[in-house]
């Protein structure tokens, strides 16, 4: 696969990316782990949630490259302009998404399993394209290289804390939970095994046709 169609995949997925995370905050069942301080935020200050999420991407940047040091790349400064892009989308997709009023729990937790289903397919487009990295992802990648620690448990640590610090920033200006709720951790428990889902169908997929249809290699004369 040549470099540019890599690009034209992950910018597809990163739009794609920003529509699930505005579908999950329009269900008004919390955020996404990832969003959930920006959101948080945005409710507080004059500013999107596109905007916060632009400022916060930077400070994640910041962290890496004093984890790094050293060890932080040219190519790790790529994530600037990707995240202002993804800031810049996510206010596009809510905007897209302003006809969308989800009154009831019932028709709220289907928009919130919509959200989740079409960020998780984002994330996947990301991967599959396997060109950059948005600064969450790139921040928990560096504090596993620096530590020798696993991908996925840092992940997960990690998207608990985002979780427990919006939380408290909620607690301190609102006096209550405004912006995480049962729809923060929902995603966060869907959202990495539907990023998943696509690549194992299509590895299936691929061995069953080459069950079906083998392919001889090479022959004996």
């Amino acid at each position: 696969m040549s470099k540019r169609k890599r690009y034209a995949i992950f910018l597809n997925g990163l739009f794609v990316n920003s529509l699930g995370v505005s579908m999950i905050t329009k269900a008004s069942l919390g955020t996404s782990p990832i969003s959930s301080i920006p959101y948080v935020l945005s409710l507080k200050f004059p500013f999107t949630l596109g905007e916060f999420t632009i400022f916060f991407s930077l400070f994640l940047i910041l962290l890496q490259l004093l984890i790094l040091r050293r060890n932080f790349k040219a190519e790790h400064l790529l994530q600037i302009p990707i995240s202002v892009l993804f800031g810049y989308f996510i206010d596009l997709s809510m905007v897209l998404l302003t006809f969308i009023d989800l009154r009831s729990y019932f028709v709220q937790i289907a928009g919130l399993l919509c959200g989740c289903v079409i960020l998780g397919f984002g994330v996947y487009l990301e991967m599959a394209a396997d060109v950059a990295m948005l600064p969450g992802e790139s921040f928990v990648r560096a504090v596993a290289a620096t530590w020798n620690t696993e991908f996925g448990t840092t992940k997960i640590v990690f998207d608990v804390s985002m979780t427990g610090i919006a939380a408290l920033l909620s607690f301190g200006y609102f006096g209550g939970l405004n912006g995480i709720r049962e729809g923060t951790v929902i995603a966060a428990l869907l959202v990495g095994s539907i990023a998943r889902l696509p690549g194992r169908i299509l590895t299936s997929k691929a061995k069953q046709e080459q069950t079906e249809n083998p392919v001889f290699s090479s022959s004996k004369p």
